[in-house]
């Protein structure tokens, strides 16, 4: 695994370019970056008194790393995880801000440990996320991504307009599961034939 600032460079890289998709409740973003971040964080980056579109337009490269850097590792204490769980759940904060906790708190109590399911990393969460940790890394690491993978199954089988973003038009994987199986070993991918099991009750 490579530092934190090149998973973070790898963020950025997945996340792409300006986009502004109205089925995306994150509205138009930027390398990751939306328009609620920005204006949470206040860049008036043309300084005309109103965060906007052109704002997000205007965000470089590099000022998303640094954003998630800050904002989006080292804040929510993600740094703070055992080190082979960075990668994942950092980009998975990116993509869904504190859900990427509660997806870590509810594995955590799955497998016994007790721990509040409220998004926030705190002694409780991280003593157990590293005593986990300890017993299996790689299990670890691989039941996470399966979480995170079950959690976008369950956004599109709610919410009819997410599933492009699950499956594409051909029917094959989205971008979401996609980036899910990027984090957990290639024996734990679902093949062809069970995503399309999974998915076939979609519209």
């Amino acid at each position: 695994m490579g530092s934190v600032r090149q998973i973070a460079q790898e963020i950025v890289d997945r996340e792409g370019g300006y986009v502004n998709d109205p089925d995306d409740p994150g509205g138009a973003t930027n390398f990751g970056v939306t328009i609620h971040t920005m204006r949470r964080l206040g860049l008036d980056l043309d300084r005309d008194g109103s965060i906007t579109s052109e704002d997000v337009r205007r965000l470089t490269r590099g000022q998303a790393i640094e954003i998630f850097l800050e904002h989006y590792f080292t804040r929510p204490l993600i740094a703070e995880l055992p080190a082979g769980l960075h990668a994942t759940v950092f980009d998975m904060y990116v993509n869904a801000g504190a859900n990427a906790v509660k997806i870590l708190q509810q594995l955590l109590v799955d497998m016994g440990y007790t721990v509040a399911v409220d998004g926030a990393l705190g002694p409780h969460s991280l003593a157990a996320a590293r005593a986990a940790y300890r017993i299996s890394p790689d299990d670890m690491v691989n039941s996470y991504g399966i979480a995170r993978r079950n959690y976008y199954f369950r956004i599109a089988d709610r919410r009819v307009a997410s599933r492009k973003y699950a499956r594409t038009r051909a029917g094959g994987k989205g971008g979401w599961i996609k980036r899910a199986e990027e984090f957990i070993a290639p024996r734990y991918h679902l093949t062809d034939d069970q995503f399309k099991a999974r998915t076939r009750q979609w519209v």
